[in-house]
């Protein structure tokens, strides 16, 4: 059920806000991806959904990894996962001081499209402690990063990596981080017009691949 809502990025304000309301079901979360809608908003806020312009990307194809991390991974100080603690990931992500818009309604959320094979979490494990991770939304070729943290340095890093990785292998199209951050573009993140992050998600939509198993 829809609730009437219409996610229509071009209707966005100057913000990016496309439209307030509505529930976090999995089929009205997946609707809003392959519109180019995402939703963010605070625990005493009504559901904001938004599709910014510019839209921050990661490029697949021209990803760097600087030395010194190359280093870090080939020295077998982590382990990496994919799926084995969903639940611990996006808990870690949501454990900030400052606060955080992954409220426990967004975890319920996400966890339910786990169950159902849309997101998912990379860990990153350090003498089998979860020192890291990331989690993300997965539809066709389309990868929506929505969030990752860590615990010892660098873990978030190594989960980043794996996963440019994993999807360049498997064909992915587009890498969407959604909102530029410095952090982000510390690691190689660009910004691109909304008109062409709605093209390339048409295209990337269209393509059949998977990231798990």
């Amino acid at each position: 059920m829809f609730t009437g809502l219409i996610f229509d990025p071009e209707r966005a304000d100057e913000d990016g806000l496309v439209a307030i309301g509505g529930n976090l079901s999995p089929e009205l979360l997946l609707e809003a991806y392959r519109r180019g809608v995402f939703p963010w908003y605070a625990e005493d806020l009504p559901i904001c959904w938004w599709s910014p312009d510019p839209r921050a990307i990661f490029e697949l194809d021209f990803f760097h990894v600087p030395r010194r991390l190359r280093r870090t991974i080939r020295s077998g100080r982590f382990q990496v996962t994919v799926n084995r603690d969903f639940a611990a990931v996006i808990r870690g992500c949501a454990d900030r001081p400052e606060g955080t818009w992954i409220v426990p309604a967004m975890i319920a959320a996400y966890e339910e499209l786990h169950r159902r094979g849309y997101a998912h979490s990379v860990e990153v494990w350090a003498n089998g402690k979860l020192a890291g991770g990331l989690y993300g939304v997965a539809i066709g070729g389309f990868f929506a990063g929505e969030s990752m943290f860590y615990r010892q340095r660098d873990a978030s890093k190594v989960a980043l990596v794996f996963v440019v990785e994993r999807l360049r292998e498997r064909g992915f199209q587009l890498f969407d981080i959604q909102s530029m951050t410095p952090h982000t573009e510390r690691l190689g993140a660009v910004e691109i017009p909304r008109s062409e992050y709605l093209k390339r998600l048409k295209r990337a939509l269209r393509c059949e691949t998977t990231f798990a198993p």
